[in-house]
């Protein structure tokens, strides 16, 4: 059965939203609230299962002023996810904070403001998560490689973002990362509420006991793993899921690689 859709966006991509996305309205929640769920996803873990990162693990993280998160793809340009942002045009109305794991440091912090965004041609909610935000002046800080091919579309990644640190909390000062194992397509679409998932676009990753995952606030960051040659590759953007570190759940990214020469066409035109 297809599943509903409100004013054109999924209500998958609503419960989305609520793990991913700081701010959340009441429609959503009401929405969320009449989903029938397992014993074992109605109680969502207390944690996300984070560690706060070191200052300078992760320079490439960006902070977005409307609560999502992002990786700088080149020191004027963050890539981040389609659902964060509005349509393609002229947007000063975001501000990208980097150079700092502390959100309250002054230290090191740099502030930029946005001159434009770039939404995924076609994105309506399903699929195609990705934009670009491009700053009014470069961040002079080291960016995140995507990946060109499924090559790292395996193994164990990194998260990473100021997200909230249960389902429901609060925004985090303090930069948390984590690691997540891949699960299959086919593993994916067993659990409830992810039959929809769309091959060759999302990639899943988490724990079946759950306990260890992405969370409101974390949209738009990246999910990232070493490449061939020790350095740190973006294979996913963070996007959605049930909840948050909840059994069988995992969280949902979308697959950086099938759109690589998209992303790079477009930050070319900006």
């Amino acid at each position: 059965m297809p599943t509903p859709h409100m004013e054109g966006i999924t209500v998958k991509r609503i419960l989305t939203a609520l793990k991913r996305c700081a701010t959340i309205g009441a429609a959503a929640l009401a929405i969320v609230s009449l989903q029938p769920v397992s014993a074992a996803q109605a109680a969502p873990s207390p944690v996300v299962g984070g560690t706060r990162a070191a200052q300078g693990e992760f320079p490439f993280m960006v902070r977005l002023s409307m609560g999502c998160g992002g990786a700088l793809y080149t020191q004027q340009i963050v890539l981040t996810a389609a659902h964060c942002v509005g349509a393609t045009g002229a947007n000063t109305g975001i501000t990208a904070t980097a150079g700092v794991v502390d959100l309250q440091s002054t230290s090191g912090r740099v502030q930029v403001r946005s001159t434009y965004v770039y939404r995924a041609p076609g994105y309506n909610g399903d699929g195609k998560d990705w934009a670009l935000v491009k700053l009014a002046q470069p961040i002079n800080l080291p960016t995140l490689k995507i990946a060109s091919s499924a090559q790292y579309n395996t193994g164990t990644f990194t998260i990473a973002g100021w997200g909230a640190a249960r389902e429901g909390g609060a925004q985090q000062r303090y930069l948390l990362k984590s690691t997540v194992p891949f699960v299959s397509d086919a593993t994916c679409r067993s659990y409830s509420g992810y039959s929809g998932l769309i091959a060759n676009e999302e990639i899943c990753a988490g724990y079946a006991a759950g306990g260890v995952d992405t969370c409101q606030g974390d949209s738009g960051g990246p999910m990232f793993r070493r490449d061939a040659d020790n350095a740190w590759i973006q294979v996913g953007i963070v996007s959605w899921g049930i909840g948050c570190a909840r059994a069988n759940a995992p969280g949902v990214y979308t697959e950086v690689s099938t759109f690589a020469s998209a992303i790079a066409s477009a930050a070319a035109s900006l």
